[in-house]
């Protein structure tokens, strides 16, 4: 059997460029991987003229989202799309991390026959409740310090979960500091915010993405777990873990556990592309 091609799904906010440390560490691992830009995120990424310097952040708390109506539906079809192609070539291993859950138990879903290995990095998987807001109303996701991180607008407005990164405001960044990257130093923080995007689509965190067990059943998974998360804190992890096993108790996940904070693991990119590197060779 060829060697597999990991193909890396970012979270919330993000791009593809937040995973270039651990595609460059796998690399030189020697394994290929490949990043992805879900729709409306990167090169992609729509940035309001009130965002940039000097801010209006009175037009920026109304103006219209670009990302306004990306549903989870597009970005499971954009990177299906991107395995069917690559798995043309050799066996995937599909990773996402925090919010991009949603997308890769998405495409489990729709073409298992193409994921070899699907991987959640302290990832979204929906089980037992429906969204993503729902478990966030649980007990283990309640105390979640990605609460506290203040948004900017209405989202029935501006059709976005919006965040003003270029924020300043030591409130904000303590905020931030804590619910990322409480392992991490404050400059640090701002090198990962500075490549943040302001707008997330709020339809991925509020549309059903629960697994069917009958296709992600098919799929060797496993979790990564990071024991000081504070954005999905370790009990939610955990949570959905136990759901999805009992849900399909014949392939229980397959659990790894790393020192770190929600982003900290990317600082550090030897120990997580050292977990994926294992699982490359279990298939």
């Amino acid at each position: 059997m060829s060697r597999p091609t990991f193909v890396l799904v970012h979270g919330a906010n993000g791009n593809a460029g937040v995973w270039s440390p651990v595609v460059l560490e796998l690399a030189m691992l020697g394994h290929r991987a490949v990043a992805v830009d879900l729709p409306g995120h990167g090169l992609r990424a729509g940035y309001p003229p009130s965002y940039q310097a000097p801010q209006d952040l009175a037009a920026f708390a109304v103006e219209p989202s670009e990302l306004a109506g990306l549903t989870l539906d597009d970005t499971v079809g954009f990177v299906t799309d991107v395995v069917r192609r690559i798995a043309a070539h050799g066996p995937v291993v599909l990773v996402g991390q925090s919010l991009g859950g949603v997308t890769v138990t998405g495409v489990a879903n729709r073409v298992p026959e193409l994921v070899d290995h699907l991987v959640y990095v302290s990832a979204f998987c929906c089980v037992r409740l429906p969204t993503v807001y729902d478990y966030y109303l649980t007990p283990e996701g309640g105390p979640s310090a990605v609460l506290a991180v203040p948004k900017v607008g209405d989202p029935a407005r501006t059709g976005a979960l919006r965040t003003n990164w270029r924020s300043a405001d030591p409130a904000f960044l303590a905020a931030a500091h804590r619910a990322f990257l409480a392992d991490g130093s404050e400059a640090q923080l701002r090198a990962i915010v500075a490549g943040c995007q302001p707008d997330e689509s709020a339809l991925l965190s509020f549309t059903d993405a629960r697994i069917d067990p009958a296709a992600f059943g098919r799929v060797r998974h496993s979790f990564v777990r990071l024991t000081r998360d504070l954005s999905i804190p370790l009990a939610l992890q955990d949570r959905m873990i136990g759901e999805a096993d009992a849900a399909t108790p014949d392939n229980p996940f397959r659990v790894h556990t790393l020192d770190s904070s929600h982003l900290g693991y990317l600082l550090r990119p030897q120990a997580i592309s050292a977990v994926l590197a294992e699982l490359a060779g279990t298939g």
